[in-house]
Protein backbone atom coordinates (compact mmCIF):
# COMPACT_ATOMS: atom_id res chain seq x y z
CA UNK A 1 0.00 0.00 0.00
CA UNK A 2 1.91 3.88 -0.99
CA UNK A 3 2.34 5.44 2.20
CA UNK A 4 0.76 8.68 1.23
CA UNK A 5 -2.09 6.79 -0.64
CA UNK A 6 -5.04 8.05 1.70
CA UNK A 7 -5.91 12.18 2.24
CA UNK A 8 -5.22 12.29 5.73
CA UNK A 9 -1.41 10.66 5.28
CA UNK A 10 -0.16 13.14 3.18
CA UNK A 11 3.62 13.57 3.79
CA UNK A 12 2.68 17.14 5.53
CA UNK A 13 -0.54 15.74 7.50
CA UNK A 14 1.71 12.77 8.14
CA UNK A 15 4.51 14.51 9.90
CA UNK A 16 2.22 16.75 11.82
CA UNK A 17 0.85 13.68 13.53
CA UNK A 18 3.95 12.15 14.13
CA UNK A 19 4.86 15.49 16.05
CA UNK A 20 2.24 15.49 17.69
CA UNK A 21 2.79 12.27 18.93
CA UNK A 22 5.73 13.05 20.37
CA UNK A 23 4.55 15.75 22.64
CA UNK A 24 4.06 15.11 26.30
CA UNK A 25 0.89 14.57 27.92
CA UNK A 26 -0.96 13.96 25.02
CA UNK A 27 -2.62 10.52 25.32
CA UNK A 28 -4.93 9.10 22.85
CA UNK A 29 -8.04 10.88 23.91
CA UNK A 30 -6.07 14.77 23.96
CA UNK A 31 -4.35 13.46 20.53
CA UNK A 32 -8.20 12.52 19.47
CA UNK A 33 -9.58 15.59 20.72
CA UNK A 34 -6.94 17.84 19.07
CA UNK A 35 -7.52 17.21 15.60
CA UNK A 36 -11.10 16.65 16.15
CA UNK A 37 -11.44 20.53 17.28
CA UNK A 38 -9.19 21.53 14.33
CA UNK A 39 -9.47 19.19 11.64
CA UNK A 40 -6.11 17.80 11.70
CA UNK A 41 -2.96 17.49 13.25
CA UNK A 42 -1.53 20.45 10.87
CA UNK A 43 -3.76 23.03 11.57
CA UNK A 44 -3.69 21.78 15.54
CA UNK A 45 0.22 22.60 15.47
CA UNK A 46 -0.89 25.77 14.05
CA UNK A 47 -3.42 26.66 16.53
CA UNK A 48 -2.64 29.46 18.44
CA UNK A 49 -1.69 28.86 22.26
CA UNK A 50 -4.53 29.83 24.05
CA UNK A 51 -7.09 27.91 21.40
CA UNK A 52 -4.80 24.83 23.32
CA UNK A 53 -5.37 26.51 26.55
CA UNK A 54 -9.04 26.61 26.13
CA UNK A 55 -9.35 23.15 25.36
CA UNK A 56 -7.18 22.46 28.78
CA UNK A 57 -4.12 21.20 26.68
CA UNK A 58 -1.30 21.14 29.50
CA UNK A 59 1.27 24.28 28.66
CA UNK A 60 3.77 21.65 28.78
CA UNK A 61 2.82 19.89 25.64
CA UNK A 62 1.72 23.30 23.85
CA UNK A 63 4.96 24.85 24.47
CA UNK A 64 6.90 21.61 22.90
CA UNK A 65 5.33 21.88 19.77
CA UNK A 66 8.35 23.44 18.02
CA UNK A 67 11.16 21.97 20.04
CA UNK A 68 13.76 20.61 17.93
CA UNK A 69 13.68 16.53 19.63
CA UNK A 70 10.01 16.51 17.88
CA UNK A 71 11.08 18.01 14.73
CA UNK A 72 13.63 15.57 14.41
CA UNK A 73 11.48 12.60 16.03
CA UNK A 74 9.21 12.85 13.90
CA UNK A 75 11.62 13.11 10.52
CA UNK A 76 13.08 10.35 11.92
CA UNK A 77 9.94 8.12 12.28
CA UNK A 78 9.22 9.39 8.36
CA UNK A 79 12.86 7.96 7.49
CA UNK A 80 11.98 5.09 9.63
CA UNK A 81 8.55 4.09 7.33
CA UNK A 82 10.46 3.83 4.21
CA UNK A 83 12.39 0.84 5.08
CA UNK A 84 10.48 -2.70 4.26
CA UNK A 85 8.56 -4.08 6.72
CA UNK A 86 8.09 -0.98 8.73
CA UNK A 87 5.07 0.42 8.83
CA UNK A 88 2.26 2.86 10.66
CA UNK A 89 -1.60 2.15 11.52
CA UNK A 90 -3.80 5.17 12.33
CA UNK A 91 -6.77 5.07 14.08
CA UNK A 92 -8.90 6.44 11.19
CA UNK A 93 -7.55 4.20 8.27
CA UNK A 94 -9.73 1.24 7.37
CA UNK A 95 -6.68 -1.52 7.87
CA UNK A 96 -6.82 -0.37 11.52
CA UNK A 97 -7.60 -3.62 14.08
CA UNK A 98 -10.85 -3.55 14.45
CA UNK A 99 -11.20 -5.48 17.70
CA UNK A 100 -8.92 -2.47 19.07
CA UNK A 101 -10.75 0.47 17.58
CA UNK A 102 -13.55 -1.03 19.99
CA UNK A 103 -11.60 0.19 23.00
CA UNK A 104 -12.24 2.89 25.37
CA UNK A 105 -8.87 4.68 24.09
CA UNK A 106 -7.54 2.99 21.32
CA UNK A 107 -3.96 4.07 20.24
CA UNK A 108 -3.97 6.89 17.89
CA UNK A 109 -0.95 5.48 16.16
CA UNK A 110 0.46 1.98 16.20
CA UNK A 111 4.30 1.64 14.80
CA UNK A 112 4.26 -2.44 13.40
CA UNK A 113 7.45 -3.83 12.29
CA UNK A 114 6.87 -7.48 10.22
CA UNK A 115 3.57 -8.29 9.22
CA UNK A 116 0.65 -6.36 9.89
CA UNK A 117 -1.92 -8.26 8.23
CA UNK A 118 -1.83 -10.20 11.27
CA UNK A 119 -3.18 -7.57 14.06
CA UNK A 120 -6.79 -8.52 12.09
CA UNK A 121 -6.40 -12.29 12.50
CA UNK A 122 -8.48 -14.08 15.70
CA UNK A 123 -5.80 -13.44 18.39
CA UNK A 124 -5.59 -15.09 22.10
CA UNK A 125 -3.62 -12.90 24.36
CA UNK A 126 -1.17 -14.93 26.72
CA UNK A 127 0.41 -13.37 29.86
CA UNK A 128 1.79 -14.24 32.87
CA UNK A 129 4.98 -13.66 35.41
CA UNK A 130 8.39 -12.61 34.41
CA UNK A 131 9.59 -14.96 36.99
CA UNK A 132 7.73 -18.12 36.01
CA UNK A 133 8.63 -21.62 36.78
CA UNK A 134 10.13 -24.17 35.09
CA UNK A 135 6.55 -25.65 34.64
CA UNK A 136 4.59 -22.83 34.22
CA UNK A 137 7.01 -21.52 31.07
CA UNK A 138 6.48 -25.37 30.04
CA UNK A 139 3.32 -24.91 30.29
CA UNK A 140 2.99 -21.47 28.06
CA UNK A 141 4.91 -22.92 25.60
CA UNK A 142 2.95 -25.93 25.11
CA UNK A 143 -0.43 -23.66 25.17
CA UNK A 144 0.93 -21.39 22.53
CA UNK A 145 1.74 -24.12 19.63
CA UNK A 146 -1.84 -25.92 19.98
CA UNK A 147 -3.38 -22.04 19.96
CA UNK A 148 -1.07 -21.34 16.80
CA UNK A 149 -1.69 -24.79 15.39
CA UNK A 150 -5.28 -24.20 15.84
CA UNK A 151 -5.06 -21.10 13.40
CA UNK A 152 -4.84 -18.06 16.72
CA UNK A 153 -2.57 -15.83 16.38
CA UNK A 154 -0.67 -15.13 20.23
CA UNK A 155 -0.51 -11.94 21.19
CA UNK A 156 2.12 -11.52 24.38
CA UNK A 157 4.25 -8.44 25.78
CA UNK A 158 7.69 -9.75 24.50
CA UNK A 159 8.56 -9.66 28.56
CA UNK A 160 10.97 -12.32 30.33
CA UNK A 161 9.13 -15.38 31.74
CA UNK A 162 5.41 -16.63 30.37
CA UNK A 163 5.48 -14.05 27.35
CA UNK A 164 8.69 -15.20 25.81
CA UNK A 165 7.60 -18.76 26.61
CA UNK A 166 4.33 -18.01 24.69
CA UNK A 167 5.94 -16.17 21.66
CA UNK A 168 8.57 -18.97 20.78
CA UNK A 169 5.80 -21.72 21.45
CA UNK A 170 4.06 -20.22 18.50
CA UNK A 171 6.95 -19.88 16.20
CA UNK A 172 8.13 -23.30 17.41
CA UNK A 173 5.11 -24.72 15.29
CA UNK A 174 5.21 -22.00 12.13
CA UNK A 175 2.43 -20.19 13.93
CA UNK A 176 2.68 -16.27 14.49
CA UNK A 177 2.92 -14.33 17.23
CA UNK A 178 2.10 -10.19 18.37
CA UNK A 179 4.41 -8.70 20.57
CA UNK A 180 3.42 -5.53 21.97
CA UNK A 181 6.00 -3.25 23.84
CA UNK A 182 6.29 -1.17 26.14
CA UNK A 183 8.90 0.89 24.74
CA UNK A 184 9.45 2.51 21.19
CA UNK A 185 10.55 -0.22 18.33
CA UNK A 186 13.68 0.95 18.35
CA UNK A 187 14.48 0.58 21.85
CA UNK A 188 13.40 -2.93 22.64
CA UNK A 189 13.14 -4.22 26.54
CA UNK A 190 14.12 -6.16 27.82
CA UNK A 191 17.41 -6.56 25.33
CA UNK A 192 17.53 -10.51 26.12
CA UNK A 193 14.98 -10.84 23.78
CA UNK A 194 16.10 -8.63 20.66
CA UNK A 195 16.89 -12.40 19.06
CA UNK A 196 13.48 -13.07 19.84
CA UNK A 197 11.98 -9.98 18.08
CA UNK A 198 13.88 -10.36 14.99
CA UNK A 199 12.93 -13.87 14.86
CA UNK A 200 9.50 -13.23 15.15
CA UNK A 201 9.93 -10.52 12.08
CA UNK A 202 11.62 -12.74 9.96
CA UNK A 203 9.61 -15.79 10.21
CA UNK A 204 6.35 -13.80 9.27
CA UNK A 205 5.01 -12.45 12.96
CA UNK A 206 5.30 -8.74 13.71
CA UNK A 207 6.42 -6.63 16.87
CA UNK A 208 4.22 -3.25 17.68
CA UNK A 209 4.27 -0.30 19.64
CA UNK A 210 2.09 2.70 20.12
CA UNK A 211 5.13 4.76 21.53
CA UNK A 212 7.56 6.93 19.81
CA UNK A 213 10.42 4.81 18.10
CA UNK A 214 13.00 6.05 20.24
CA UNK A 215 10.76 6.02 23.89
CA UNK A 216 12.67 4.20 26.46
CA UNK A 217 11.78 2.05 29.10
CA UNK A 218 9.37 3.69 31.81
CA UNK A 219 7.12 1.82 34.66
CA UNK A 220 4.60 3.48 33.52
CA UNK A 221 3.88 2.11 30.06
CA UNK A 222 4.21 -1.07 30.60
CA UNK A 223 0.58 -1.18 32.48
CA UNK A 224 -0.71 0.82 29.54
CA UNK A 225 0.14 -1.37 26.79
CA UNK A 226 -1.72 -4.16 28.58
CA UNK A 227 -5.09 -2.63 27.16
CA UNK A 228 -3.42 -3.29 23.55
CA UNK A 229 -2.87 -6.61 24.11
CA UNK A 230 -6.51 -7.43 25.11
CA UNK A 231 -7.70 -4.92 22.83
CA UNK A 232 -6.47 -7.11 19.83
CA UNK A 233 -7.42 -10.52 21.68
CA UNK A 234 -10.75 -12.40 21.26
CA UNK A 235 -9.54 -13.84 24.97
CA UNK A 236 -6.71 -13.53 27.74
CA UNK A 237 -5.00 -16.61 28.91
CA UNK A 238 -3.22 -16.39 32.40
CA UNK A 239 -0.83 -19.20 32.75
CA UNK A 240 1.01 -18.06 36.11
CA UNK A 241 0.67 -15.23 37.94
CA UNK A 242 1.07 -13.41 41.82
CA UNK A 243 -1.41 -11.50 43.50
CA UNK A 244 0.29 -8.72 42.61
CA UNK A 245 1.74 -9.32 38.99
CA UNK A 246 0.91 -7.32 36.30
CA UNK A 247 -1.06 -9.83 34.30
CA UNK A 248 -4.07 -8.94 36.22
CA UNK A 249 -4.23 -5.82 35.50
CA UNK A 250 -4.31 -7.27 31.62
CA UNK A 251 -7.20 -9.71 32.77
CA UNK A 252 -9.45 -6.64 34.58
CA UNK A 253 -8.47 -4.78 31.09
CA UNK A 254 -10.25 -8.10 29.01
CA UNK A 255 -12.81 -8.30 30.84
CA UNK A 256 -13.99 -4.76 30.59
CA UNK A 257 -13.46 -4.53 27.07
CA UNK A 258 -15.68 -7.40 27.01
CA UNK A 259 -13.07 -10.69 25.96
CA UNK A 260 -13.46 -13.59 27.68
CA UNK A 261 -10.44 -14.17 30.45
CA UNK A 262 -8.89 -17.95 31.19
CA UNK A 263 -6.62 -18.76 34.03
CA UNK A 264 -4.78 -21.99 34.69
CA UNK A 265 -4.98 -23.41 38.23
CA UNK A 266 -2.00 -24.21 39.79
CA UNK A 267 -0.73 -25.87 43.13
CA UNK A 268 -1.81 -23.97 46.48
CA UNK A 269 1.29 -23.54 47.74
CA UNK A 270 2.86 -21.99 44.62
CA UNK A 271 2.46 -17.95 45.00
CA UNK A 272 2.55 -17.92 41.29
CA UNK A 273 -0.65 -19.27 41.02
CA UNK A 274 -2.35 -17.32 43.49
CA UNK A 275 -3.41 -15.10 40.80
CA UNK A 276 -4.69 -17.17 38.61
CA UNK A 277 -6.78 -18.41 41.55
CA UNK A 278 -7.62 -15.04 42.22
CA UNK A 279 -9.06 -14.41 38.59
CA UNK A 280 -10.96 -18.00 38.76
CA UNK A 281 -13.07 -16.82 41.66
CA UNK A 282 -13.94 -13.53 40.48
CA UNK A 283 -15.36 -15.33 37.07
CA UNK A 284 -12.58 -16.24 34.79
CA UNK A 285 -12.64 -19.13 33.10
CA UNK A 286 -10.70 -22.36 34.54
CA UNK A 287 -8.51 -23.97 32.19
CA UNK A 288 -6.67 -27.57 31.81
CA UNK A 289 -7.15 -28.10 28.53
CA UNK A 290 -7.14 -26.52 25.22
CA UNK A 291 -10.67 -27.11 24.68
CA UNK A 292 -11.94 -25.22 27.63
CA UNK A 293 -10.37 -22.62 25.35
CA UNK A 294 -11.98 -23.20 22.19
CA UNK A 295 -15.38 -24.62 23.03
CA UNK A 296 -16.32 -20.81 23.82
CA UNK A 297 -14.54 -19.87 20.49
CA UNK A 298 -16.00 -22.65 18.23
CA UNK A 299 -16.72 -20.06 15.38
CA UNK A 300 -13.12 -19.00 14.44
CA UNK A 301 -11.68 -22.99 14.44
CA UNK A 302 -13.38 -23.36 10.81
CA UNK A 303 -11.56 -19.63 9.12
CA UNK A 304 -9.86 -20.48 5.60
CA UNK A 305 -6.37 -21.15 5.52
CA UNK A 306 -4.19 -17.84 4.83
CA UNK A 307 -0.67 -17.63 3.01
CA UNK A 308 0.93 -17.41 6.54
CA UNK A 309 -1.32 -20.45 7.82
CA UNK A 310 0.47 -22.39 10.59
CA UNK A 311 2.08 -25.71 10.25
CA UNK A 312 -0.48 -28.78 11.76
CA UNK A 313 0.86 -30.16 15.58
CA UNK A 314 2.85 -33.28 15.04
CA UNK A 315 -0.02 -35.87 15.61
CA UNK A 316 -0.22 -37.66 19.06
CA UNK A 317 -0.01 -41.13 17.57
CA UNK A 318 3.77 -40.70 16.45
CA UNK A 319 4.82 -39.94 19.73
CA UNK A 320 7.15 -43.08 21.26
CA UNK A 321 5.49 -41.90 25.09
CA UNK A 322 1.56 -42.56 23.28
CA UNK A 323 2.74 -45.87 22.42
CA UNK A 324 3.58 -46.98 25.65
CA UNK A 325 0.37 -45.51 27.19
CA UNK A 326 -1.66 -46.98 24.62
CA UNK A 327 0.00 -50.63 26.09
CA UNK A 328 -1.01 -49.89 29.25
CA UNK A 329 -1.70 -46.90 31.90
CA UNK A 330 1.21 -45.35 33.66
CA UNK A 331 1.94 -42.74 36.45
CA UNK A 332 4.46 -39.87 35.18
CA UNK A 333 6.87 -41.29 37.30
CA UNK A 334 6.67 -44.90 35.60
CA UNK A 335 6.94 -43.03 32.42
CA UNK A 336 10.38 -41.88 33.14
CA UNK A 337 11.28 -45.23 34.07
CA UNK A 338 10.06 -47.01 31.13
CA UNK A 339 10.90 -44.53 28.59
CA UNK A 340 14.55 -43.95 29.56
CA UNK A 341 13.63 -39.94 29.76
CA UNK A 342 14.03 -37.67 32.76
CA UNK A 343 11.02 -36.54 34.44
CA UNK A 344 10.66 -33.16 33.55
CA UNK A 345 10.96 -34.41 29.72
CA UNK A 346 8.08 -36.57 30.65
CA UNK A 347 6.19 -33.70 32.17
CA UNK A 348 6.18 -30.95 29.35
CA UNK A 349 5.35 -34.45 26.67
CA UNK A 350 2.64 -35.15 28.79
CA UNK A 351 1.28 -31.76 28.92
CA UNK A 352 1.39 -31.73 25.00
CA UNK A 353 -0.38 -34.57 24.30
CA UNK A 354 -3.31 -33.97 27.06
CA UNK A 355 -3.33 -30.19 24.73
CA UNK A 356 -3.60 -32.36 21.90
CA UNK A 357 -6.32 -34.72 23.17
CA UNK A 358 -4.01 -37.77 22.84
CA UNK A 359 -4.03 -38.47 26.56
CA UNK A 360 -6.19 -38.20 29.62
CA UNK A 361 -5.47 -38.11 33.49
CA UNK A 362 -7.63 -40.00 35.49
CA UNK A 363 -6.48 -40.58 39.20
CA UNK A 364 -2.92 -39.96 38.90
CA UNK A 365 -2.17 -42.26 35.90
CA UNK A 366 -2.06 -41.41 32.08
CA UNK A 367 -4.20 -42.84 29.67
CA UNK A 368 -3.57 -43.38 26.13
CA UNK A 369 -6.93 -42.34 24.29
CA UNK A 370 -7.97 -44.65 20.92
CA UNK A 371 -6.45 -42.95 17.68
Amino acid sequence: MPLFEKPHSSPAELEARLRLHRLPEIGPKRFHRLIDVFGGASAALSAPASAWRALSIPMAASDARRHPDVRDGASAAMAWLECPGQHLLMWDDPDYPALLAEIPDPPPLLFVAGNRSLLERPQIGMVGSRRASRPGLDTAAAFARSLAGAGFVITSGLALGIDGAAHQGALDVGGATIGVLGTGLEKLYPQRHKQLAAAMVAQGSAVISELPLDAGPHASNFPRRNRIISGLSLGVLVVEASVASGSLITARLAAEQGREVYAIPGSIHHPGARGCHQLIRDGATLVETIDHILEGLRGWQSLPPSNDAVAPSPTPSAHPLLALLHAAPQTSEALAVSSGWPLPKVLVALTELELEGGIVCEAGRWFGRAP
